[in-house]
């Protein structure tokens, strides 16, 4: 059996295997993974998906999203099996992104609020 040396093994481990790009559905732009079909049928039938791609967040977040729609939208209740299937979808393709904003400005950075009622004064 023939071994790789250690610095060969190392430079092996330190490439990067190539990013393959997830197949996105045409029509909606929607991550073509497992359980989009629910999200595209249950999502846009209120609207565009859009919506749901331009969004990212963790479970909490897009449940917390569910909810509202629910409570403010007339979102129709969902049985268990769907709604699990909408957020693992959507947690995993649409999930947390890391570094994708800036920290905000500290607040002595940032410039008077022209609004506040005492910026006013003139």
């Amino acid at each position: 059996m023939k071994t790789l040396p250690l610095a060969g093994l190392v430079l092996a481990l330190l490439v990067p295997l190539p990013v393959v790009a997830a197949e996105k559905d045409p029509n909606t732009g929607l991550i073509m993974a497992e359980g989009w079909e629910t999200v595209r049928n249950n999502c846009t039938a209120c609207h565009s998906a859009g919506l749901v791609t331009q969004n990212s967040g963790s479970r909490n977040y897009w449940l917390n999203l569910i909810r509202w729609m629910q409570a403010t939208q007339n979102l129709w209740q969902f049985d268990t099996a769907t709604e699990k299937t909408i957020l693992d979808y959507l947690s995993t393709q649409y999930g947390v992104k890391e570094g994708a904003r800036r920290e905000p400005l500290p607040r002595e950075l940032m410039p008077e609020n022209p609004y506040k009622a005492d910026a006013k004064s003139s």
